[in-house]
């Protein structure tokens, strides 16, 4: 079934980067949150990006894990490539390090086992499809 960004209402910005942004966003039939990854057209062409896109749009696709996003759909704009990705709560873990607490930074050596244990499970499961990205 075809999809498009009509069937998306966006919300607020959860990150940049330097080919467009990432914006949660509600899929308006099922009320579900999504992050909408927006990918710009423009930037793309012009730092050469198009295949890596397609590159993680693949991978995206094929993962199954609970420690890797995983895409629901994808579409495009006039502007935009657009790959919509279950929403993982909680920030990303840059945050955590250094914003949770200021004063001192970093975790609990418990905490950081257990962040450190779900970047390997995650690294397995593209492992063992044989996926090495970034």
């Amino acid at each position: 079934q075809a999809v498009g960004a009509e069937a998306f209402a966006d919300f607020r910005v959860l990150g940049k980067g330097g080919f467009g942004e990432v914006c949660a966003c509600q899929r308006r039939a099922t009320g579900k949150m999504y992050a909408n990854k927006r990918l710009n057209k423009k930037r793309l062409k012009k730092r050469q990006g198009y295949e890596a896109a397609l590159v993680e749009k693949r991978i995206l696709a094929r993962v199954h894990s609970r420690f890797i996003v995983s895409l629901a759909c994808a579409f495009q704009t006039k502007t935009d490539l657009c790959l919509v990705m279950t929403l993982m709560n909680g920030g990303d873990l840059r945050y955590h390090i250094y914003n949770v607490d200021e004063d001192n930074p970093g975790f609990p050596e418990p905490r950081a086992v257990f962040y450190t244990a779900q970047i390997l499970l995650g690294l397995e499961h593209l492992h063992q499809h044989r996926i090495v990205y970034r």
